[in-house]
């Protein structure tokens, strides 16, 4: 089941006087995650894209496994933004970027900020609980921007529940789903298969799954 639907900062949680944020999901998925990510990431070097970075609990944790790789938070929330930059201060690591807005519903969204001093070729896009608290225009602008800023031997890394033939894959995730879409019609548990169709539309394909702790899951799109 998904960890989060409400924006961090306003679900009862408390907050340092930095703006740091603290998320409980995170504690409980950080080490399974990088688990499957270490197999993409690790000894690599280049750029990578968080989108949707939340707290920027994850960004930190991940930059200390991957010295040669530098990471790009971002995020829509102005709260989750303030989080994510200050634990980029907190942890004092030197490959990560200050945290940017990016609009994923925007198919034209750039991983580069304002100043236009950025990547434009990505090793990878990581993107954790975002598609299924979004409607699927996001989705549609997440695979468009990976079609264009990912490198010939980059990854698209997707994290959280997902349905698998148009059926859930535990009865939680089918309630949060009911849940999802009472409180937005445009919300929802996403198929993977209507993601390999998109994917596929923009040269992308599935190339990977992962069983995760909680019912979640793991997918890997590369290029054709």
């Amino acid at each position: 089941m998904a960890e989060f639907v409400v924006e961090f900062g306003k679900d009862g949680q408390p907050v340092e006087a930095d703006g740091r944020l603290d998320a409980a999901a995170y504690h409980r998925n950080h080490q399974p995650i990088w688990t499957v990510l270490k197999d993409h990431l690790a000894g690599q070097s280049g750029d990578v894209l968080e989108a949707g970075s939340g707290t920027g609990q994850h960004v930190v944790y991940f930059a200390g496994q991957t010295p040669d790789i530098t990471w790009w938070p971002s995020d829509l929330h102005a709260a989750h933004l303030r989080s994510i930059e200050a634990w980029r201060v907190h942890a004092g690591l030197a490959n990560i970027r200050p945290p940017q807005p990016i609009d994923l519903s925007d198919p034209a969204w750039s991983p580069a900020p304002s100043d236009g001093k950025g990547p434009d070729q990505l090793l990878a896009i990581f993107c954790a609980n975002v598609i299924h608290i979004a409607p699927w225009r996001v989705a549609e602008g997440l695979f468009a921007g990976a079609a264009r800023h990912l490198r010939a031997d980059g990854r698209l890394i997707l994290y959280g529940p997902f349905k698998r033939g148009g059926k859930h894959t535990a009865l939680s995730n089918a309630v949060f789903d009911t849940s999802l879409r009472e409180r937005d019609a445009e919300w929802g548990v996403r198929d993977i298969a209507d993601l390999e169709t998109l994917a596929e539309s923009v040269g992308l394909k599935l190339a990977g799954t992962f069983e995760m702790p909680a019912n979640n899951m793991i997918l890997v799109f590369a290029r054709k």
